[in-house]
């Protein structure tokens, strides 16, 4: 694979200056209606730069309204966001030029070919030809597609598209990607590829924010994290954090009737450190589940149907919001 360079064509399109130490956004109380719908209901949360910050919710949780928000295409209701310390109501025209957009849906042109969908994209920047060139040659060597640099984008898979569409959103050496569902529809090989090319945009510093409904995703990609539901932010930290905070280093799922389930429950035992219930399971946090285990064994409780995991963040949204990402 070739290396990726960035020093041609970074000389002549030189990064704005980013304080380190500055949010890039910055929101608050945030809110966005459509009719009589609330997408999103006040939200706060902050953007540091050269960090991945990922939305993490279900369909419908206001992920994407808010990403449309911060890109400026869809005005708030009230509130106020900041993007690059500027007024989104007021500078929309500013920030734009200044972003890498990665829409869910693939907006591709069909017609041409992979390298042109780039060239002709730098146009809307104003970039030179010969520097759009250079660049698209270079974004396409970094995301494996340059054997594929002449076909038409009718021609490529899922994966392929979608690493296109980030080669496409870097053409304007954006100081901001906004990646809405990077991986959908992908199979398990496109989408770690899809990962390893965006840790190493932001290993070189670019910021990026990200959505999405994969636990796993968001345990890869993202340093914070904000899980969404009904448009509110529950909570806002590191993944780490999270689980750590509510729920424990491990989970014991056991399978058994309503009326066993006091039985576990009012064990006298500082091994539980909280529970969900789901149909006929009965979840429980602890930092010791196989103890945990042995001791509800010894009380004499059915434990023909258990599993003893890691802890994970569908656990943490599970405690938070009371169903599942997949509900």
């Amino acid at each position: 694979m070739e290396t990726f360079k960035l020093s041609t064509v970074d000389c002549q399109l030189k990064r704005r200056n980013v304080n380190s130490e500055m949010s890039i956004v910055e929101a608050r109380e945030l809110k966005k209606s459509f009719g009589a719908t609330q997408a999103v209901r006040g939200i706060d949360f902050d953007v540091k730069t050269s960090e991945c910050f990922g939305f993490l919710g279900p369909n419908g949780a206001g992920k994407t309204t808010t990403m449309r928000m911060i890109g400026c295409v869809s005005p708030l209701n009230s509130g106020s966001l900041k993007v690059f310390g500027l007024d989104t109501r007021t500078s929309g025209r500013q920030i734009k030029q200044r972003l890498g957009v990665v829409p869910q849906e693939a907006n591709l042109d069909e017609e041409l070919p992979v390298e042109e969908n780039l060239t002709v994209y730098a146009r809307f920047f104003n970039i030179p030809s010969s520097v759009a060139r250079d660049r698209s040659k270079e974004l396409l060597a970094f995301m494996e597609l340059t054997e594929k640099r002449s076909a038409r984008v009718s021609e490529l898979s899922g994966g392929m598209r979608r690493r296109l569409l980030i080669s496409r959103a870097m053409m304007n050496n954006p100081d901001l990607m906004i990646l809405d569902e990077p991986t959908t529809g992908l199979d398990p090989q496109a989408r770690h590829l899809v990962w390893d090319k965006l840790f190493e945009l932001k290993k070189r510093g670019v910021t990026q924010i990200v959505t999405t409904h994969y636990m796993d995703e968001a345990e890869q990609l993202c340093d914070r994290l904000a899980i969404m539901d009904q448009g509110r932010i529950v909570e806002n930290d590191t993944a780490q954090n999270l689980v750590q905070k509510h729920i424990g280093k491990e989970v014991l799922e056991i399978r058994l009737s309503e009326k066993e389930k006091p039985q576990i429950l009012t064990l006298d035992t500082e091994l539980i450190k909280g529970h969900d219930s789901y149909r006929d399971l009965l979840i429980l946090y602890s930092d010791d589940a196989e103890q945990l285990l042995e001791l509800i064994k010894k009380a004499g409780t059915n434990t023909d149907y258990t599993i003893v995991r890691r802890s994970g963040l569908e656990d943490v949204f599970l405690k938070l919001t009371g169903r599942r990402l997949n509900e």
